[in-house]
């Protein structure tokens, strides 16, 4: 056994590198400036036919060239989902100042979150064994039906061979993935840990979507993600992938490494609902997992400054979340600033990923990006609404909701300076 392998539930981890690919940018230095700027990636879906649709917005990646980060012996091996998760794990690794070589491979690891993985590869895949039968099946795209198959071809290209691990935990895939990740840290199973979330648009999704009658306008009037927003009907599909880099604390100032912030705690919970597609009726799951969370990490509902939210736009959802943070923070008379970021970037199922990233950036920028859509809020809550909100931060809830009740909140915290 390796003697580094031992629990210290103690051990602090700290988010040292961030990447991202997503609808509104790729990398941080993009991604934050346009984020903070308020800008709104939703825009008529131009990668497939929606005439058939309801709906026809999305959130898409529009400027994304694999070659600028994955080998070409490796490109034509994955599938769009591997592609993403390959390039945000390559540019986070960058931004830890980290490279893999043969003294750090085998302590560097990934635990991914995907929701549906490669839904445009299993189809394309149905659709010639169906058709054309097994024997016209491209070799090339079985792997890539798997949902473990991006964070495989992620430490193949960049040569990795640490903890390996696929969550698929519905719309809290990546939340639960980063809480894995930072339990894997403490017990001493890496050094390092890319962790966050990635999940495609495709075609496939968007129709699953429109027939469970979640995306917008589903009051067939104006199409648009409104989070918390009195008018909301419906979210917007989006896509893109985000991970953070995770170590201890100890590593990382051992390397002279200077953290984003650190991860405290975290909880999760669920609560029972109709049929495993709906949303619980109440708060209360929501209520439980925050009180969870914050326990795990030590940290009063009063010290908590900024909350990045899960609301995107549905009408269920958006207002049990907020009736959670009303009753959690009751007794805070300022209250913590609230920004959902799915009104910017749509709702991909893995968007917790991409959302830490956010995250770890307030805290470097010190202010909070706003929510796009939002004019007209359905609770009396401290909303991020037209422009970014400076804000010294010193813990930050992210919040993970999905459908059937399932709930992840992750507690950040600025890290000390010594």
């Amino acid at each position: 056994m390796d003697n580094r392998q031992r629990s210290d539930t103690t051990k602090r981890v700290v988010i040292t590198g961030i990447g991202m690919v997503t609808p509104l940018g790729i990398g941080k230095e993009e991604f934050s400036r346009r984020i903070f700027a308020g800008d709104c990636a939703v825009a008529p879906v131009q990668s497939f036919d929606t005439s058939a649709f309801s709906s026809h917005c999305g959130a898409e990646i529009t400027n994304f060239q694999p070659r600028d980060f994955i080998s070409i012996k490796n490109i034509r091996r994955m599938d769009r989902v591997s592609q993403l998760t390959s390039a945000a794990a390559r540019l986070a690794l960058h931004d830890a100042g980290l490279t893999v070589n043969s003294d750090n491979r085998d302590r560097i690891g990934i635990v991914l979150g995907t929701s549906f993985g490669a839904t445009d590869i299993t189809v394309q895949f149905a659709e010639t064994l169906l058709k054309d039968g097994p024997a016209l099946v491209n070799p090339i795209l079985v792997p890539n039906t798997v949902m473990n198959a991006p964070a495989g071809h992620t430490s193949i290209e960049l040569g990795f061979r640490g903890v390996n691990t696929t969550v698929t935990h519905y719309a809290v895939s990546a939340e639960t993935a980063i809480a894995y990740a930072v339990s894997e840290i403490r017990r001493g199973a890496a050094d390092f840990i890319l962790a966050g979330g990635a999940d495609i648009l495709s075609k496939f999704y968007y129709e699953g979507l429109t027939r469970f009658g979640t995306l917008s306008p589903l009051d067939k009037k104006i199409e648009s993600c409104r989070p918390f927003d009195l008018g909301r009907n419906g979210t917007v599909a989006g896509e893109g992938c985000g991970l953070v880099c995770l170590e201890s604390l100890e590593t990382a100032r051992a390397r002279g490494h200077k953290p984003y912030c650190e991860i405290k705690g975290f909880g999760q919970g669920s609560s029972r609902t109709k049929t495993p597609t709906a949303w619980p009726d109440d708060s209360a799951g929501a209520i439980m997992t925050i009180s969870r969370a914050l326990t795990n990490a030590g940290t009063p509902p009063q010290d908590i400054s900024v909350i990045s939210a899960a609301a995107n736009g549905g009408t269920t959802l958006d207002r049990i979340e907020a009736d959670a943070y009303t009753e959690i923070f009751a007794g805070n008379k300022s209250g913590p600033w609230i920004t959902a970021l799915k009104g910017a970037l749509g709702e991909s199922f893995s968007s917790g990923g991409i959302r830490a990233c956010a995250l770890a950036l307030s805290f470097e920028k010190s202010a909070l990006p706003p929510t796009c859509g939002l004019s007209n809020p359905l609770a009396q809550l401290k909303f991020v609404r037209q422009r970014e909100e400076e804000i010294e931060i010193n813990n930050a809830l992210l919040a993970g909701i999905s459908f059937g009740g399932t709930y992840v909140y992750l507690v950040l915290g600025k890290c000390p300076d010594k």
